[in-house]
Protein backbone atom coordinates (compact mmCIF):
# COMPACT_ATOMS: atom_id res chain seq x y z
CA UNK A 1 0.00 0.00 0.00
CA UNK A 2 1.09 3.54 -0.67
CA UNK A 3 2.22 5.37 2.43
CA UNK A 4 -0.10 8.15 3.54
CA UNK A 5 0.85 11.13 5.65
CA UNK A 6 -1.29 13.02 8.12
CA UNK A 7 -0.88 16.75 8.29
CA UNK A 8 0.44 18.01 11.57
CA UNK A 9 -0.59 21.19 13.26
CA UNK A 10 2.02 23.87 12.69
CA UNK A 11 2.52 26.88 14.94
CA UNK A 12 1.38 30.12 13.42
CA UNK A 13 2.65 33.61 13.96
CA UNK A 14 0.63 35.83 16.25
CA UNK A 15 -2.31 37.35 14.45
CA UNK A 16 -4.19 40.24 16.01
CA UNK A 17 -7.41 39.22 14.29
CA UNK A 18 -7.33 35.50 13.37
CA UNK A 19 -10.94 35.63 12.17
CA UNK A 20 -10.44 38.43 9.65
CA UNK A 21 -10.18 36.09 6.66
CA UNK A 22 -13.46 34.35 7.47
CA UNK A 23 -16.87 35.10 6.03
CA UNK A 24 -19.29 37.00 8.31
CA UNK A 25 -21.29 33.82 8.99
CA UNK A 26 -18.27 31.99 10.36
CA UNK A 27 -17.05 35.02 12.30
CA UNK A 28 -20.42 35.19 14.05
CA UNK A 29 -20.35 31.45 14.71
CA UNK A 30 -16.95 31.66 16.39
CA UNK A 31 -18.00 34.66 18.47
CA UNK A 32 -21.14 32.83 19.60
CA UNK A 33 -19.04 29.81 20.56
CA UNK A 34 -16.59 31.97 22.51
CA UNK A 35 -19.44 33.46 24.52
CA UNK A 36 -21.11 30.09 25.05
CA UNK A 37 -17.99 28.33 26.31
CA UNK A 38 -16.94 31.30 28.41
CA UNK A 39 -20.22 30.96 30.28
CA UNK A 40 -19.83 27.19 30.55
CA UNK A 41 -16.28 27.38 31.89
CA UNK A 42 -17.37 29.70 34.71
CA UNK A 43 -19.66 26.91 35.93
CA UNK A 44 -16.76 24.54 36.46
CA UNK A 45 -14.57 22.18 34.42
CA UNK A 46 -17.08 19.34 34.43
CA UNK A 47 -19.72 21.26 32.48
CA UNK A 48 -17.81 23.28 29.93
CA UNK A 49 -14.63 21.35 29.25
CA UNK A 50 -11.16 22.72 29.94
CA UNK A 51 -9.66 26.05 28.94
CA UNK A 52 -6.87 24.30 27.05
CA UNK A 53 -9.20 21.99 25.12
CA UNK A 54 -11.61 24.82 24.33
CA UNK A 55 -8.83 27.05 23.01
CA UNK A 56 -7.44 24.25 20.85
CA UNK A 57 -10.85 23.34 19.45
CA UNK A 58 -11.60 26.98 18.65
CA UNK A 59 -8.36 27.09 16.67
CA UNK A 60 -9.20 23.80 14.94
CA UNK A 61 -12.62 25.08 13.86
CA UNK A 62 -11.18 28.40 12.67
CA UNK A 63 -8.53 26.56 10.63
CA UNK A 64 -11.19 24.33 9.08
CA UNK A 65 -13.27 27.36 8.06
CA UNK A 66 -10.16 28.68 6.28
CA UNK A 67 -9.15 25.38 4.67
CA UNK A 68 -9.44 24.62 0.97
CA UNK A 69 -11.10 21.25 1.60
CA UNK A 70 -13.89 22.90 3.60
CA UNK A 71 -14.35 25.74 1.13
CA UNK A 72 -14.55 23.29 -1.77
CA UNK A 73 -17.41 21.42 -0.11
CA UNK A 74 -15.55 18.20 0.67
CA UNK A 75 -17.16 18.20 4.10
CA UNK A 76 -19.26 20.35 6.42
CA UNK A 77 -19.16 20.77 10.19
CA UNK A 78 -22.06 21.29 12.59
CA UNK A 79 -21.62 21.59 16.35
CA UNK A 80 -24.23 19.90 18.51
CA UNK A 81 -25.90 22.46 20.80
CA UNK A 82 -23.10 24.96 20.10
CA UNK A 83 -20.62 22.66 21.83
CA UNK A 84 -17.03 22.55 20.65
CA UNK A 85 -16.85 19.10 22.20
CA UNK A 86 -19.47 17.43 19.97
CA UNK A 87 -18.98 17.71 16.19
CA UNK A 88 -21.11 16.32 13.39
CA UNK A 89 -19.14 16.11 10.16
CA UNK A 90 -20.81 15.46 6.82
CA UNK A 91 -18.48 14.03 4.17
CA UNK A 92 -19.68 14.86 0.67
CA UNK A 93 -16.72 14.02 -1.53
CA UNK A 94 -14.92 10.70 -1.86
CA UNK A 95 -12.72 9.29 -4.61
CA UNK A 96 -14.92 9.37 -7.76
CA UNK A 97 -13.32 6.13 -8.97
CA UNK A 98 -14.40 4.21 -5.86
CA UNK A 99 -17.40 1.97 -5.25
CA UNK A 100 -18.21 4.18 -2.28
CA UNK A 101 -18.74 7.12 -4.63
CA UNK A 102 -21.18 5.07 -6.71
CA UNK A 103 -22.95 3.89 -3.56
CA UNK A 104 -23.39 7.47 -2.36
CA UNK A 105 -24.95 8.46 -5.68
CA UNK A 106 -27.32 5.52 -5.41
CA UNK A 107 -28.17 6.47 -1.81
CA UNK A 108 -28.95 10.00 -2.88
CA UNK A 109 -31.28 8.75 -5.62
CA UNK A 110 -33.07 6.34 -3.25
CA UNK A 111 -33.19 8.26 0.03
CA UNK A 112 -31.98 11.78 -0.70
CA UNK A 113 -28.87 11.32 1.48
CA UNK A 114 -25.74 12.62 -0.23
CA UNK A 115 -23.15 12.35 2.53
CA UNK A 116 -21.54 10.22 5.23
CA UNK A 117 -22.20 11.51 8.74
CA UNK A 118 -19.45 11.24 11.34
CA UNK A 119 -19.71 12.19 15.01
CA UNK A 120 -16.59 13.34 16.87
CA UNK A 121 -16.72 13.70 20.65
CA UNK A 122 -13.83 15.40 22.45
CA UNK A 123 -12.98 15.18 26.15
CA UNK A 124 -11.50 17.75 28.53
CA UNK A 125 -7.99 16.33 28.03
CA UNK A 126 -7.98 16.97 24.27
CA UNK A 127 -5.58 17.29 22.43
CA UNK A 128 -3.61 14.85 24.57
CA UNK A 129 -6.12 12.09 23.87
CA UNK A 130 -8.01 11.47 20.61
CA UNK A 131 -11.69 12.17 20.07
CA UNK A 132 -14.11 9.27 19.90
CA UNK A 133 -15.19 9.02 16.27
CA UNK A 134 -17.97 6.95 14.76
CA UNK A 135 -20.03 6.72 11.59
CA UNK A 136 -23.64 7.69 12.36
CA UNK A 137 -24.98 6.79 8.90
CA UNK A 138 -25.13 5.22 6.39
CA UNK A 139 -24.49 1.65 7.53
CA UNK A 140 -21.35 0.33 5.88
CA UNK A 141 -19.60 -2.90 5.06
CA UNK A 142 -15.78 -3.08 5.07
CA UNK A 143 -13.82 0.18 5.13
CA UNK A 144 -12.61 -0.64 8.67
CA UNK A 145 -16.05 0.27 10.03
CA UNK A 146 -17.00 -1.81 13.07
CA UNK A 147 -20.31 -2.69 14.68
CA UNK A 148 -22.10 0.41 15.84
CA UNK A 149 -20.13 2.56 13.41
CA UNK A 150 -16.81 2.72 15.30
CA UNK A 151 -13.63 2.86 13.22
CA UNK A 152 -10.64 0.53 13.23
CA UNK A 153 -7.88 3.13 13.00
CA UNK A 154 -4.82 3.18 15.22
CA UNK A 155 -4.55 6.97 15.15
CA UNK A 156 -7.88 7.16 17.01
CA UNK A 157 -6.45 5.23 19.96
CA UNK A 158 -4.25 6.47 22.80
CA UNK A 159 -1.48 4.28 21.41
CA UNK A 160 -1.50 5.81 17.94
CA UNK A 161 -2.55 9.36 18.77
CA UNK A 162 -0.39 12.47 18.95
CA UNK A 163 -1.54 15.95 19.94
CA UNK A 164 -0.09 17.28 16.67
CA UNK A 165 -2.88 15.69 14.62
CA UNK A 166 -5.48 18.20 13.44
CA UNK A 167 -9.22 17.62 13.20
CA UNK A 168 -9.15 18.37 9.49
CA UNK A 169 -6.43 15.75 9.01
CA UNK A 170 -8.53 13.19 10.91
CA UNK A 171 -11.52 13.88 8.66
CA UNK A 172 -9.49 13.60 5.47
CA UNK A 173 -7.72 10.47 6.72
CA UNK A 174 -11.01 8.76 7.56
CA UNK A 175 -12.33 9.61 4.10
CA UNK A 176 -9.24 8.08 2.50
CA UNK A 177 -9.31 5.01 4.76
CA UNK A 178 -12.93 4.25 3.91
CA UNK A 179 -11.98 4.18 0.23
CA UNK A 180 -8.78 2.19 0.79
CA UNK A 181 -10.73 -0.30 2.86
CA UNK A 182 -13.25 -0.73 0.02
CA UNK A 183 -16.18 0.49 2.08
CA UNK A 184 -19.61 -0.19 0.64
CA UNK A 185 -22.93 1.23 1.76
CA UNK A 186 -25.52 -1.28 2.92
CA UNK A 187 -28.44 0.11 0.95
CA UNK A 188 -30.94 -2.10 2.76
CA UNK A 189 -30.00 -1.07 6.30
CA UNK A 190 -32.11 1.43 8.19
CA UNK A 191 -30.58 4.79 9.06
CA UNK A 192 -30.66 4.37 12.86
CA UNK A 193 -28.98 0.97 12.98
CA UNK A 194 -25.74 2.34 14.40
CA UNK A 195 -25.67 3.50 18.03
CA UNK A 196 -23.19 5.23 20.32
CA UNK A 197 -23.28 2.46 22.92
CA UNK A 198 -22.57 -0.29 20.37
CA UNK A 199 -19.83 1.81 18.79
CA UNK A 200 -18.11 2.34 22.14
CA UNK A 201 -18.33 -1.34 23.03
CA UNK A 202 -16.94 -2.54 19.70
CA UNK A 203 -14.15 0.03 19.81
CA UNK A 204 -13.22 -1.02 23.36
CA UNK A 205 -13.05 -4.65 22.24
CA UNK A 206 -10.96 -3.69 19.22
CA UNK A 207 -8.43 -1.80 21.34
CA UNK A 208 -8.10 -4.72 23.76
CA UNK A 209 -7.42 -7.13 20.89
CA UNK A 210 -4.83 -4.89 19.25
CA UNK A 211 -3.10 -4.07 22.53
CA UNK A 212 -2.56 -7.80 22.93
CA UNK A 213 -1.72 -8.74 19.34
CA UNK A 214 -0.50 -5.49 17.77
CA UNK A 215 -1.97 -3.53 14.89
CA UNK A 216 -2.15 -5.29 11.57
CA UNK A 217 -5.18 -3.88 9.71
CA UNK A 218 -5.21 -1.22 8.62
CA UNK A 219 -1.44 -0.64 8.59
CA UNK A 220 -0.33 2.41 10.55
CA UNK A 221 0.51 4.13 7.27
CA UNK A 222 -3.21 3.97 6.44
CA UNK A 223 -4.28 5.30 9.82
Amino acid sequence: MDEMHIEMEEPTAGDKDPDKELCPEHQLALERLRQHHSRELTRGPTTGGSVQATDRLMKELRDIYRSDSFKSGSFKVDLQNDSLYDWNVKIYKVDPDSHLYSDLRQLKDKEGIDHILLNLVFEDNYPFEPPFVRVVYPVMQNGYVLLGGALCMELLTKQGWTSAYTVEAIIMQITATLVKGKARINQGAYKGQYSLSRAKQSFKSLVQIHEKNGWFTPPKADG
